[in-house]
């Protein structure tokens, strides 16, 4: 299968937009990766990730201040979901992070996949919400085994979901729903001695960006349904420079003339064992891919290059630093804007612009 290397798109960073409010603890160690949406008053609003002392963190709300159409600033208004269930929840840890939220039209909700960092690690889990403020549990996705894969998706660490906005081909043509995720397949965390444990037909363990399906049916009737998965594959391993180390999605899928934008992370450097961000020496940069309408687990086009790249100060030192981590993408008056975490600790703003 040919892939284009050629995709019309740049990233063009503008400014900060959030950064830490001082004396507040919610935020004492870092505002970022935020969410966004519009609400039922048609606003623009951020759900960040809050994070407090001892890595603890929430998801914010936080309405976006425009000015001449661009965003600037924000305003907060509270919190919209915080580690309040046992397994959001270890011995010595707690988390709701990373959240990514999608408007369904078609289910008329919000739909917020999120990283619950419960006893045994980062595992996905989804709420939903027709307002932004007030959000309903769905629980951890559920991975169907699948016995092609000799392997159980369930037991594995995973992050980086994202939802599509609409339903798309699925396995035998089928409408579904889809959910882009990455598995982590290293189990050494959860138990001194094991090791990594690939499924069937993979023989590279650095973490990718893999698909799931949700029977569109089943969604539309109960919309419990959404975190029952099945029909796992495969969508794209790293393969150049900036993606040495592992990829991850972004922002939601967004529909183009080429088919589905999925701009994603890369990550080189190294990452020791452990789950404390802090102790990483790598550099998060920002590439795109467009993914075939017609069957999105198939890669049409990819950047040999990133888009962004971490560069000015507020990217470049911060928790963990050189990170750029694009998380949400919003359309304001005709113009695509991209919401990233800078350095784990601020979030900035670009705006993706169509190269002629």
């Amino acid at each position: 299968m040919t892939v284009s290397t050629t995709i019309p798109y740049t990233l063009n960073r503008l400014d900060v937009v959030m950064a830490p409010q001082p004396g507040e603890p919610f935020e004492a160690e870092g505002v970022l990766n935020p969410a966004s949406g519009r609400g039922p008053d048609g606003r623009l609003y951020l759900l960040p990730r809050l994070v407090a002392k001892g890595n603890v963190s929430r998801v914010g709300l936080a309405e976006v201040v425009l000015r001449g159409g661009v965003p600037v600033g924000v305003a907060r208004r509270g919190v919209a979901l915080a580690p309040d269930e046992g397994w959001e929840r270890g011995a010595g840890h707690a988390g709701v992070e990373d959240p990514r939220v999608t408007w369904v039209p078609s289910l008329g909700v919000h739909v917020m996949t999120y990283v619950a960092y419960g006893p045994l690690g980062p595992r996905l889990a989804l709420a939903v919400s027709d307002n932004l403020r007030s959000w309903r549990r769905l629980g951890p996705v559920l991975f169907a085994y699948q016995p092609g894969l000799d392997t159980d998706l369930n037991l594995f660490p995973n992050k980086d979901g994202v939802l599509f906005p609409e339903p798309v081909p699925g396995p035998e043509g089928r409408p579904s729903y889809a959910l882009l995720h990455r598995p982590m397949w290293d189990l050494g965390w959860i138990r001194d001695g094991e090791t990594v444990h690939l499924p069937a037909g993979v023989t590279d363990e650095r973490p990718g960006i893999w698909i799931s399906y949700l029977s569109a049916d089943a969604v539309q009737a109960d919309l419990r349904a959404l975190v029952h998965a099945s029909d796992h594959r495969c969508v794209a391993m790293s393969e150049y420079p900036f993606e040495e180390l592992k990829i991850g999605a972004g922002p939601p899928p967004v529909r183009v003339d080429e088919g589905w934008l999925l701009i994603h992370h890369g990550v080189t450097g190294h990452v020791p064992d452990g789950w404390d961000p802090t102790r990483q020496r790598v550099e998060y940069s920002a590439g795109a891919m467009i993914l075939d309408p017609a069957d999105p687990s198939r890669v049409v086009a990819r950047t040999p290059e990133p888009l962004l790249v971490p560069e000015t100060a507020d990217e470049r030192a911060g928790v963990v630093p050189n990170v750029v981590f694009p998380t949400a993408i919003e359309e304001i008056d005709g113009a695509h804007y991209v919401f990233y975490g800078m350095a784990d600790a601020k979030i900035g703003v670009a705006r993706l612009d169509r190269t002629p």
